[in-house]
């Protein structure tokens, strides 16, 4: 591995033609980054900022970080307070020295495209073998009127609060919308939950839908979907929502939680030959731009905004880009959680968006001994299989898609995610032995139903 020098605004370069400069220092800059270092390349890493990206600073840590505080009764002080920390310790793991160390050079400042792999940082020209692009998102504000006159909150900003807002309105039911939710309401906040779509989660199954709705009502959540905002403005009593259908909605703080732009503002593009369409970055299979190479991963692509996803995209655009043999990005073996409680996984296309023959598996976590023994029998395991090529549905087919609404959803989910994966036989997982009893357990109880009947169920 070559040994990296820290790089500070202002140092004289030698050599600006490294065999990656990556641009974004986030999840997927950084996998692009430590993966150039352990070919041997000699790799630069460019942000304006701290390394670490949203999920560092304004995401996964945080959020996941204030959803456990609350979960334990923490008060909304000493909540924020543990966020803080531990946002600082997870950065720690993501500085400059720790990069350097690892075989990365990395320079702070600005970076734009000038020509064809040209690129100015700060008025210093470099002419990269190769570049990666992973600059990110940035929170989406909806064009409704008043919402430009009103101190909204973000994921951006959100967790800068320092007084709890005694009353909370959140535009936006979709994973942000309802993680932020549930915790802010189990805080001591009164939060209003306002999602247009005829339902929460709307691009979840529509019955993990309905548990999580019935969760939130059940904890004091006031739901409103099929509601639309018309319309913000500051008052006496705080910030006045207009909304279809009723008396308009009076709240202390507005977090707007509507979805996320790319961030290609600047980074000159169009001089690049790199095409944008109303998601992102254009990128092929491979994360290959339109440009020559360049490659883009993460949120910037507007393809799955994850943070695993984002990671993945950015090992596999490093081989591609230094390697000889071309590596495939498939969104489709990248499983997704949304960290409310319960929580709720899932991997590959909804049932409505599955093609072709399949048979599909139901078991209620009533079923599931531990969920009954956790008091927690909130949810469900739905599993979806379909017949393999020649072998057609030999050993129950192959797994195609899972969705599991359970307290441990997410570490359920990864078996699922290897079995569609790897193509295995549906039956394979009937044929592991899980510890008794352990929330696992329900995907071999699932799994069952495509070969006999349990319980009365059997996959239909």
């Amino acid at each position: 591995m070559p040994g990296g020098s820290l790089r500070v605004p202002g140092a004289a370069y030698e050599d600006r033609t490294p065999d990656l400069l990556v641009i974004g220092g986030g999840a997927g800059g950084l996998a692009a980054a430590r993966a150039a270092a352990r070919r041997g390349a000699r790799v630069v890493l460019v942000d304006a900022g701290p390394l670490g990206g949203d999920c560092t600073f304004t995401g996964c840590v945080p959020s996941k970080t204030l959803i456990e505080a609350a979960r334990r009764g923490t008060s909304f002080g000493d909540a924020m307070n543990v966020v803080r920390e531990t946002v600082a310790t997870v950065a720690a793991t993501e500085t400059d020295h720790v990069l350097v160390g690892e075989g990365v050079e990395v320079v702070h400042g600005r970076a734009r495209f000038t020509a064809p792999l040209v690129i100015d940082i700060d008025g210093t020209e470099w002419r990269p073998q190769r570049v990666v692009i992973a600059t990110g998102g940035r929170p989406k504000v909806p064009p409704i009127p008043g919402l430009d006159s009103v101190a909204v909150l973000t994921n951006e900003t959100v967790f800068e609060l320092r007084d709890q807002p005694r009353r909370l309105g959140i535009l936006g039911g979709g994973a942000i919308g309802c993680e932020l939710g549930q915790a802010f309401q189990r805080l001591g906040t009164a939060v209003t939950l306002i999602e247009a779509a005829d339902r929460l989660l709307p691009g979840e199954e529509p019955e993990a839908s309905e548990v999580i709705a019935g969760v939130f009502r059940r904890e004091g959540v006031d739901v409103r979907v099929g509601t639309r905002l018309r319309g913000a403005a500051t008052g006496a009593g705080g910030i006045r929502l207009d909304i279809d259908g009723g008396a308009p909605v009076e709240v202390d703080a507005l977090l707007v939680a509507t979805g996320r732009a790319a961030s290609v503002d600047g980074l000159g593009l169009d001089r690049a030959g790199i095409d944008v369409n109303e998601h992102g970055i254009v990128v092929d299979h491979t994360l290959a731009t339109t440009a020559k190479g360049v490659w883009a991963v993460g949120d910037v692509t507007g393809q799955v905004q994850l943070t695993h996803a984002a990671d993945e995209m950015g090992r596999i655009a490093a081989g591609n880009a230094l390697g000889r043999r071309r590596r495939r990005f498939d969104p489709n073996v990248i499983a997704s959680v949304v960290f409310t409680q319960p929580e709720v996984a899932r991997i590959g296309p909804t049932l409505a968006d599955v093609k072709g023959r399949h048979r599909v598996a139901h078991l209620p976590m009533c079923a599931v001994d531990r969920a009954v023994t956790a008091g927690a029998t909130d949810g469900f395991v739905q599993l979806v299989a379909g017949p393999r090529p020649i072998l057609r549905n030999l050993g129950g087919g192959r797994l195609l898609a899972a969705t599991v609404v359970a307290e441990r959803a997410g570490e359920m989910i990864s078996e699922a995610a290897l079995a569609v994966q790897t193509g295995m036989f549906v039956g394979r997982l009937a044929q592991t032995v899980h510890p008794y009893p352990t929330w696992s357990t329900a995907l071999r109880q699932a799994v069952a139903q495509f070969f006999m009947e349990i319980d009365g169920r059997r996959a239909r």
